[in-house]
């Protein structure tokens, strides 16, 4: 078969999905199409590489970057800050209880003052804003559960067959690492992007997938199941073709806490989320002293060393600058490359001067932002996880999604730069962070007209549903409580 065959078969096989994926009873925003954009692009390969927009070779290429890519990202930022001044009150809602993302990216704009290059940081800085505003667009939409759903399933209803057509019948889909053994790339230019692509829609595609396994009532629930089940089969396959340990452990990871999370014994008692987490925490440390990660790191196929990025560490750290401030924001690969080269070809590596990355999340916002980048980074992973099990107050379904998400990405960025621009792990970090932190606190819920409340009613202590400090008496009032809560916020918020 061709490749224009079999991508015409694709696109029939994919409209078809879109088919059985239906439901008439959602009515989301028309500008949930601009999240999907965005993080399709993000989750595959930029405009220009797609469009065939060969731009400057090397590192020196990345600081004007291409007009292609910065027409497409500043017309759907325009677009989507446009949406969000009609949304005004719920963006500044879940604005306010983002803060630690607000104190990060106010620092890092800051730190674009002391970067060797202001002007490509700016640029940088500007297109990560648009990273937050995809995000809000999301957890705004009148329907901010049904939007989540569709989100996942729009992103990999596209990007998962495409990648196997193009692994199987082009040259597109397929290269070769710095060792130059072949790997699959499917949509994106990299076995591991792949990877983090395929596992991070994965896990969404689970949470829809046990949500309609559950829920016998939902509309037209067989055909969806069928288009469901057969992305899910999508998912297993291409993290299979893509080869990526990392992504395949933290899949695992995120699974495993997303169904224990779903068990009735658990998701109505935080504290055993809490004691889930921390036993996780506990059997990888026990694992990490005594040994034990390079017999793990060579069961994911990895070599002990993993694959090289042990002496690219120590290289990286030896050319760190401020360690309090560092270089400033994505600044240190175009500043320090080289001289990072100079080491590592002195312990035998061949010429990276091209390298973009430390290949640790961790370590990358060290040589760009210092010690005060780092300190940020932790509250917001430390604060994503406490919201997130705070959501199990209010859907714990909610609350295991967002979880699951902070819980793998702070174990991705051990091995892979996980917070960096136009990420899919920064963005579904993202996502997670600023969506549990609405959910904690009532915001992130599905409204629907046929059970708003009469004008003006609201919940109050006494009431019969909520005891001491406005919390719910009992687990089984959690939901219908919060429901009305929720209802009267966002009918105040509009």
């Amino acid at each position: 078969m061709g490749a224009p065959l079999a991508i015409l078969i694709c696109s029939i096989g994919i409209a078809g999905l879109f088919y059985l994926n239906r439901d008439d009873s959602v009515h989301n925003s028309k500008a949930l199409w601009l999240p999907v954009l965005w993080f399709g692009i993000v989750a595959s390969r930029p405009v220009s590489a797609w469009l065939g927009i060969n731009g400057p070779a090397g590192l020196s290429g990345t600081l004007d970057g291409s007009p292609a890519d910065a027409a497409f990202y500043g017309v759907l930022m325009a677009m989507g800050l446009a949406v969000l001044l009609s949304r005004t009150k719920r963006t500044g809602a879940f604005l306010a209880v983002s803060w630690p993302l607000i104190l990060y990216f106010v620092y890092c704009l800051i730190s674009v003052a002391w970067s060797p290059f202001p002007s490509a940081a700016f640029k940088r800085w500007t297109k990560d804003l648009g990273d937050l505003v995809m995000v809000l667009l999301i957890v705004t939409d009148p329907q901010p559960i049904a939007a989540l759903r569709r989100l996942y399933s729009r992103l990999g209803f596209i990007l998962l067959p495409l990648s196997v057509v193009l692994i199987r019948y082009t040259d597109l889909g397929r290269g070769y690492d710095p060792d130059g053994a072949p790997m699959n790339t499917g949509v994106t230019t990299n076995k591991n992007t792949l990877g983090l692509t395929i596992f991070v829609i994965a896990i969404g595609t689970l949470w829809n997938l046990r949500h309609l396994i559950l829920h016998k009532d939902e509309p037209n629930r067989k055909r969806r199941l069928v288009a469901q089940w057969t992305l899910f089969a999508f998912c297993l396959a291409l993290l299979q073709m893509a080869h990526s340990a990392t992504s395949i452990a933290c899949f695992g990871l995120g699974a495993l806490l997303l169904l224990a999370t779903g068990l009735s014994s658990i998701k109505t008692k935080p504290a055993r989320v809490n004691a889930l987490c921390l036993t996780i925490i506990l059997l990888a440390g026990i694992t990490f002293l005594s040994g034990g990660d390079a017999y793990v790191i060579q069961a994911l196929g990895r070599k002990p060393d993993l694959s090289g990025r042990k002496e690219i560490w120590s290289a990286s750290l030896a050319c760190a600058e401020n360690p309090w401030i560092g270089t400033g924001y994505e600044s240190f690969w175009n500043a320090n490359a080289v001289r990072v080269n100079v080491y590592l070809h002195e312990a035998g590596f061949i010429d990276l001067s091209n390298l973009v990355s430390a290949h640790n999340g961790y370590l990358e916002v060290y040589l760009d932002l210092g010690f005060i980048g780092l300190f940020l980074i932790g509250l917001i992973l430390i604060y994503g996880y406490r919201r997130a099990c705070k959501s199990f107050d209010y859907d714990p379904d909610l609350g295991g999604l967002f979880l699951a998400y902070v819980g793998t990405m702070t174990i991705y960025g051990i091995t892979e730069v996980s917070f960096r621009v136009l990420g899919a792990s920064w963005v579904f970090l993202l996502l997670a962070v600023v969506g549990a932190s609405g959910a904690s606190v009532g915001l992130f819920t599905n409204v629907s007209r046929e059970v708003l409340p009469r004008k003006n009613t609201v919940l109050r202590a006494g009431s019969g549903l909520l005891g001491k400090a406005g919390r719910p008496k009992n687990v089984r009032s959690f939901r219908s409580s919060a429901r009305l809560i929720n209802i009267a916020n966002l009918r105040r918020a509009n």
